[in-house]
């Protein structure tokens, strides 16, 4: 488990890394700090299902890829929430602070919400989409 959680931690970081990028381009595109997160979130969602599936739960495959999907989009959707709640309290308190650049504040506040929801995103990884 020890690995597997270790693994789900390089998904997530990866995950991050796609999910501040196509956060940016959601906000350059005029989309706004919240809708442009559910985009970036959704974007996030998919890179990480393609790294877990494939290195992190390897023996726990089975059934249609399509139900793998959306059973791995249904799981995150919890973690995502309490990610979504954090990043917008994180973006409300943080686009206050005038010693930190605007520019900061998208990438801090999806870290934030990212690190709160990955404890929760694990275990239904592994208990609920990956199960062997």
């Amino acid at each position: 488990m020890r690995r597997e959680a270790l693994r789900f931690a390089v998904a997530g970081v990866a995950g991050l890394v796609a999910d501040v990028a196509l956060l940016y381009v959601a906000l350059a595109l005029g989309l706004g700090f919240y809708a442009g997160r559910v985009l970036s979130f959704l974007g996030a969602v998919w890179v990480t299902w393609q790294i877990n599936r494939r290195y992190t739960f390897t023996g726990a495959r089975g059934g249609s890829v399509w139900m793998e999907w959306w059973r791995y989009l249904l799981a995150m959707a919890g973690g995502g929430l309490l990610n979504y709640a954090v990043y917008s309290v994180a973006v409300w308190l943080l686009r206050g602070w005038p010693a930190l650049p605007s520019v900061l504040v998208p990438m801090l506040a999806v870290g934030c919400g990212s690190l709160a929801g990955m404890v929760l995103n694990f275990a239904s990884a592994k208990f609920f989409v990956f199960q062997r």
